[in-house]
Order: structure tokens, then C-alpha cells, then sequence
């Protein structure tokens, strides 16, 4: 997964003695009683979880919250939300892709909800590529300069094509090259309007699907796992003081479909990385459905 990191270690580090709107630290409420200051951790790069957060802080301000989305590492979302230094991390994969990190802070955060059910990690190539399966990857390494480009260093889809998909297929020739998602999506960029081929490390739901003709290699051995749900936590004691929100987050749900939508208007084509803009309008396109998320 679904990255140019956001921050370093010691940037967070630093970043944490700033924060002010953390566990038991909320000066003010909402009219429903709430604590009115809401951080989110989003990883940058992981254009999913962007889309629901850009989304909820979108919802949230309306209904009169104050809400940061605060912009890290995949490893500084879970220890920051085990530390309380952050409210909610909205795009957690399970059960295999940040199993590691559920099973080292599980005990000390909370599952909200699962918000979609078809998530998949994949291995792709250009759809005009000579080969259809992973099996045939290994024989065929120079027809893509052996190379496979793959995401940032952290990404639980990075540790399982480095420990399943490499050695079960046989792909320890081929040389991995891990760095970001934004590098990873300009090297497809770059290769697709070249024409030459590619493989990469993807994921779905992702907006690269409807920009490019790809296709998804066979996985017979089942190296990249099964489906994943998207699952939103909190850290501990969120509920207690934004039980209204956490209720509306809990609840939460979102097809493939309005998923792909909001994706597509808040991520192609948008350079500056700014979305308030681009968000206002899809929600002024979708707002019955968006008014349904905290109807009840």
C-alpha cells in the first residue's frame, strides 16, 4: 500500500509535544455533549484512507467539530493511537496486511468498525503485458527490467511481497525497488505513457485502476492473501468522550462504487494535495448519502 513519508521518527517525536487536542485534553464541546477536537492520522499516500478522512473531517466540521488530520508513517498511526497522541486512524487492513501492528497494540487501542470488506493487495502490470500470472514472472524478469516497483518500506503489502510473494515465486533476481507510493505511481506514469511494461506492488480500491489499463498478475499460491477490511480505531477513551462521533464512525460504511468516486474527484489530477475545495463538491453531489452517515 497502498508513499513519500510524511514524517520521520524524529519529526513525530517532535510533532507529539505539540499536540493539544489528544486524550483528556479537549477544552470545549459539541452541541451533542461531545469533545469537539478530533485528530485523525491519515498516511500519506494511502489515497483510501485519505478519501474517508478528507471525508469525515469534511462531515465532522459541519456538525461542529474541530478536526486535524495529521499526516504520518503507517508505524507512527498505530503507536501514535496507542499513545493517545491521536483520536481515530481510519485505514487499518486486516487481517493480514497490518496484522503485525494489531498484534504488538491491539491491547491498547479500540476497533471502530469495519468500513469496506474488498480490499486486495496485488501484484500488477500494464494490461498489454506478455504474462497473466505471478508463476510467470520469474522466466519473463527482463521483459520488465527486473525490476519490481513497489511502495513504501513500511506498508504491510511491502513485508508481504518481500516475505511470501518473492521467495514463493522465485523472484529474488529481480531487484525490488521500495520507496513511496507517490514514486511507485510516477514510475507507472512514466512507463504507461512509454509503453513499456511495468510490475508493481497496488492495491484496490485505488483510483490507478480507472487512470491506466492494468491488469492484476494470477496468484495461485495465494502469496498477496485474500480479501481485507478496511477498519477504522480509535485510541482508548475516545468513545467516552465522543461517543456521538465515535457512534457515527462505528457505523460507517462504503461501497466500491462511492468509494472509486470520491477517490477519483479528490485524488486525479489534484497536485496541490489541497481538497477542501474538491471535497465540498462531491459532497454537494452526494449529499443525501453523506447526510445518512450521521442520521442516526
Amino acid at each position: 500500500m497502498r508513499i513519500r513519508p510524511a514524517a520521520t521518527i524524529a519529526t513525530i517525536a517532535a510533532g507529539t509535544l505539540a499536540l493539544t487536542a489528544c486524550s483528556g485534553q479537549a477544552t470545549s464541546t459539541t452541541e451533542n455533549g461531545d469533545a469537539s477536537d478530533i485528530s485523525i492520522a491519515v498516511v500519506h499516500g494511502w489515497d483510501e484512507g485519505i478519501a474517508v478522512s478528507v471525508l469525515w473531517e469534511a462531515v465532522l466540521e459541519e456538525k461542529g467539530y474541530d478536526v486535524d488530520l495529521e499526516y504520518v508513517d503507517i508505524a507512527p498511526a498505530f503507536t501514535g493511537l496507542a499513545g493517545g497522541d491521536f483520536d481515530v486512524f481510519m485505514d487499518s487492513w486486516l487481517p493480514n496486511t497490518h496484522a503485525a501492528y494489531i498484534d504488538e497494540y491491539g491491547d491498547d487501542i479500540t476497533e471502530l468498525g469495519v468500513w469496506n470488506r474488498e480490499g486486495r493487495n496485488v501484484i500488477a502490470v500494464n494490461a498489454d503485458a506478455p504474462i497473466d500470472s505471478l508463476e510467470e514472472l520469474a522466466d519473463n524478469a527482463e521483459l520488465f527490467d527486473n525490476r519490481l516497483v513497489g511502495t513504501d518500506p513500511g506498508a504491510g503489502l511491502t513485508a508481504m511481497t518481500t516475505e511470501k510473494a518473492i521467495p514463493q515465486y522465485g523472484l529474488e533476481d529481480m531487484e525490488f525497488l521500495v520507496s513511496s507510493s507517490p514514486s511507485m505511481l510516477a514510475e507507472l506514469d512514466g512507463a504507461m505513457a512509454e509503453g513499456r511494461n511495468i510490475v508493481v506492488t497496488l492495491w484496490q480500491p485505488h483510483w490507478a485502476y480507472s487512470s491506466y489499463e492494468l491488469k492484476n498478475l494470477e496468484d495461485p499460491l495465494g502469496a498477496m492473501g485474500g480479501d481485507e477490511d478496511m477498519t477504522s480505531f480509535s485510541r482508548e477513551g475516545f468513545a467516552d468522550d465522543a461517543p456521538v462521533a465515535a457512534g457515527w464512525l462505528s457505523d460507517f460504511t462504503i461501497d466500491m462504487d462511492t468509494l472509486a468516486s470520491l477517490e477519483e474527484h479528490l485524488i486525479v489530477g489534484n497536485e496541490t494535495a489541497e481538497y477542501d475545495g474538491r471535497i465540498a463538491e462531491w459532497i454537494a453531489d452526494n449529499r443525501e448519502w453523506v447526510d445518512s452517515l450521521t442520521s442516526s
